[in-house]
């Protein structure tokens, strides 16, 4: 099956130019059953990315733009009474999809925000009481803007913690960029339909297939290790949870899979590290003075920990 994950690969290339990485990360997030988090500034994709993904994976796609004025039922559904039926009945809202794109979620108050969490936890949703389970391929990613500050809610910890991974999508380079210019000049991408490339079957027999690579004790300690590091380090002020060794296992072990291998090695550890920790991580507050970048501090602490031989 791994055939048909590298013919999604290359048909994702080539609809969403100059972002190879961050494609694999994102697909490494989808086989692990988790959610994304995606920072970038406005025109860069990321609807477009999101999207793509779900036409490939012939999957429901629903995308709600997150506002102030957004309530929560507004994405749970609610419940309404039918005056000519004489009964009450539930309309589901847009959550009840595959991938479900949270566009600027830090754009509503934290009540509409909590709105996901029973969803990205539990699968379900709740109703006026009633719990409605979700698709068994269920995936938020969720955007938010780096630069606009004003009308803001910041993602609170908890929340942010119910992601697997966040990625930072930055400009292309100025061949891909210069690519995407032509493209959508010449009309190449208007009104095209993404084929797609696997089921949802297909899909969830490959996520089964993940779930048995290799991991041993070794890569366990490592990944271990690396966590209980960030709890002592004096550059950051809040270090991560279990939920973070979690999240590094299961995406490096996606990551493996899609590198055609079926176990996990420290290269694999180290590939994820960074975006399942640099929404999990707080920097103290004399390193914020200083400038120094989240990034910056987790590429010092993998360098720190011994690779298991």
């Amino acid at each position: 099956m791994r055939n048909e994950l590298v013919s999604l690969l290359e048909k994702y290339e080539e609809r969403i130019l100059g972002q190879t990485m961050n494609l694999k990360l994102l697909l490494s997030a989808v086989l692990a059953d988790g959610h994304v988090l995606i920072e970038g500034v406005p025109g860069t994709g990321k609807t477009q990315t999101v999207r793509t993904l779900a036409e490939l994976l012939n999957g429901t796609f629903n995308r709600i733009q997150f506002t102030p004025d957004l309530l929560p039922s507004d994405i749970t559904g609610s419940t309404i009474y039918n005056m000519q039926e004489s009964n009450f009945q539930t309309i589901k809202g847009p959550i009840f999809s595959n991938i479900l794109l949270a566009d600027e979620i830090n754009r509503t108050p934290a009540k509409t925000q909590a709105a996901l969490l029973e969803a990205m936890e539990e699968k379900q949703v709740t109703i006026q009481g009633e719990t409605y389970k979700l698709p068994e391929v269920f995936f938020v990613v969720a955007t938010q803007n780096p630069i606009e500050f004003e009308g803001t809610y910041p993602l609170p910890e908890a929340q942010q913690d119910r992601f697997l991974l966040k990625l930072n999508i930055d400009f292309p380079s100025f061949e891909d960029e210069t690519s995407v210019l032509k493209h959508v000049l010449e009309g190449k991408n208007a009104g095209i339909v993404t084929d797609s490339v696997l089921g949802m079957d297909t899909f969830l027999s490959i996520r089964q297939e993940v779930t048995a690579i290799t991991l041993n004790d070794d890569i366990l300690h490592y990944i271990m290790q690396m966590i209980r590091r960030t709890r002592d380090m004096e550059a950051v002020r809040f270090g991560a949870s279990t939920r973070a060794a979690i999240s590094i296992a299961k995406a490096a072990r996606s990551w493996a899979y899609l590198t055609n291998r079926d176990y996990v090695t420290p290269d694999d550890v180290k590939m994820v590290a960074k975006p399942a920790l640099r929404h999990r991580l707080q920097l103290a507050p004399h390193m914020e003075l200083e400038g120094v970048g989240l990034d910056e501090i987790i590429e010092e602490l993998v360098g720190s920990i011994a690779v298991p031989r």
